[in-house]
């Protein structure tokens, strides 16, 4: 009889992870993991991808378990490289995706002596994260990992985060092998709380729902569609969640979250049965949870989620369902269609049609016509991915969301994370259009990954919209101090300069006449194409606010 395999801790990591599925992982390389990068040269199943920031590479991760939901996978060093991959940690936590951050820790016996670059990061990353751990025990590292995966995809979707002490994952273990691949709880909605819900909707005059959030996926979304449909249930999305729903829907009525349409904003108001269905209600959905508020008198509240911890954490719901997403949508698509249908969807999508129709600002570079122009000529199934600021405001107020995942934006509103996602779409999705969005503070928080992209040879298109200012800040500046200009003015480079250092196709844009032949310039290369866009901080955000209107000018 031949002798167990012995294995490094390393080793039996990286084979967990391919036990789980795992496609590729995202890095920033450190000494403290040498020995998952030895086995991981060994591994061609598992796309090791290389990054120039931890918080680039973390941002990667999230938007692999966006397009995926199952976590993307991120490998880092202690001290300075978990710090600055916290901040994915973060958005994947608010942004209910799952992800699995592992940290290369000291070794075992330098332990609480404050040794190089130490950090406790169970004590760190507890509150960010779902669960946070240390594995102390190379022989248990397929428990931890098989949890690990199951956490970051059960119930409300999250991240988690391990710590890998650099000693043990070169200690050597036999007769240990991966777990099997964990698969995410589907529960059913209970047949008696269907009930129930028809019978609060078949009683409504003015229903609406609200969906997009923890669980969401493709089937939940063909499902839902369809009885939201076959009902005339006018269909909202909560923040950066609009490609839940086809934006051609006849009853998609719009999103919420920062500019929404004032008709929409009404029509809430006016909904005497508020349908959620995976969205939490924070704060941005709600505009401060004032349109929609906690206790929501006058409005009954059916609140619909696949963890049992959200439901009644914040709202109180006249009616709660612990289920599965697609399994809920399923069992609604199937019954729905013995209530008399409504007028509401159809005039709300009138509505939002009517919303998204663009009047020129006279501004010398109108980005709502850029955003017509992207329309024309781009597929319905682009990947847009954006990070924070009101440049995103106009493509979340005139672009469609066709398919489905089509929109990776951080509901968490983190700078710098649309040209990372990007990255990850187009590593995942390489057949589809996929384009970034970022400001010029938004951009420079993780322009350097473009040198990731072109080493891994990413078809991207990066649109980068230069104000000179921190936008956003900007805003609120004029708004509370108007004329007070203080911290928020930016001196920026030749973005397209600094493209083609990187070895991509550039262009300069400055009037709107001159974008669509830019873009369609752009999609006769290959390859990282960027586009940058000088605007000007006159135009605060889409709709019309101008810095003259907050000053009273």
């Amino acid at each position: 009889m031949s002798e167990p395999t012995e294995v490094t801790g390393g080793r039996l990591l990286v084979d967990c992870l391919l036990a789980q599925g795992c496609e590729r992982v995202f890095t920033v390389p450190g000494e403290s993991f040498l020995a998952v990068l030895d086995a991981l040269h060994d591994s061609p199943q598992v796309q090791t991808v290389v990054c120039r920031q931890e918080g680039g590479a973390a941002f990667m991760a999230c938007a692999h378990g966006s397009l995926t939901g199952q976590p993307g996978v991120c490998f880092v060093t202690r001290g300075p490289g978990a710090t600055n991959a916290s901040i994915g940690v973060h958005v994947a936590m608010q942004d209910s995706l799952p992800m699995i951050l592992f940290i290369g820790d000291v070794d075992r016996g330098m332990k609480d002596r404050e040794g190089f670059q130490e950090v406790d990061f169970t004590a760190m990353f507890s509150p960010l994260a779902k669960w946070a751990a240390r594995i102390d025990d190379a022989a248990r590292i397929p428990e931890y990992v098989a949890r690990a995966w199951s956490t970051a995809i059960a119930g409300r979707p999250g991240p988690v985060v391990l710590a890998l002490p650099e000693d043990m994952l070169l200690d050597r273990v036999s007769g240990v092998a991966p777990r099997p691949a964990v698969v995410r709880p589907a529960q059913a909605p209970c047949p008696d709380a269907i009930e129930a819900m028809f019978g609060l909707i078949g009683d409504a005059c003015a229903p609406l729902a609200i969906v997009g959030g923890a669980g969401w996926n493709a089937k939940a979304r063909h499902y839902f569609t369809a009885f939201a449909e076959s009902i005339g249930l006018p269909v909202a999305a909560a923040f950066r969640r609009q490609d839940a729903v086809p934006n051609s829907s006849p009853v998609w009525a719009g999103n919420l979250g920062y500019g929404p349409n004032p008709k929409l904003v009404e029509r809430i108001k006016a909904a005497d049965l508020l349908l959620v269905v995976g969205a939490r209600l924070g704060e941005a959905t709600t505009d401060g949870y004032a349109l929609i508020t906690p206790d929501h008198p006058g409005q009954t509240l059916i609140h619909i989620h696949p963890d049992p911890e959200e439901l009644g954490r914040v709202y109180r719901p006249d009616l709660a369902i612990c289920a599965d997403m697609a399994e809920f949508a399923e069992s609604a698509a199937l019954i729905g269609n013995d209530i008399l249908p409504f007028d509401a969807g159809k005039q709300a999508h009138a509505e939002w049609l009517e919303w998204t129709r663009p009047v020129a600002n006279g501004a010398r570079l109108d980005l709502a016509q850029c955003v017509m122009a992207m329309r024309q000529q781009l597929p319905a199934d682009t990947v847009i991915c954006n990070g924070a600021g009101n440049f995103s405001s106009w493509w979340h107020r005139y672009w469609p969301y066709e398919a489905f995942p089509s929109q990776l934006a951080p509901t968490a509103g983190a700078m710098g994370y649309g040209l990372p996602a990007a990255i990850a779409a187009a590593l995942h999705e390489p057949g589809r259009s996929v384009v970034a969005l970022a400001g010029d503070g938004d951009f420079l928080m993780n322009g350097q990954e473009l040198a990731t992209a072109a080493q891994y040879g990413c078809d991207l298109t990066v649109l980068v919209i230069d104000n000179g200012w921190y936008g956003t800040i900007r805003m609120h500046q004029e708004r509370n101090y108007p004329g007070r200009v203080s911290g928020t003015g930016l001196t920026n480079p030749d973005f397209a300069a600094l493209a083609r250092a990187y070895g991509a196709w550039a262009a300069r844009v400055e009037e709107t006449a001159e974008f669509a032949p830019a873009l369609a310039e752009s999609r006769r290369h290959k390859g990282v194409k960027l586009i940058h866009l000088l605007t000007d901080i006159e135009q605060l955000a889409a709709g019309g606010l101008t810095v003259s209107m907050l000053r009273g000018q």
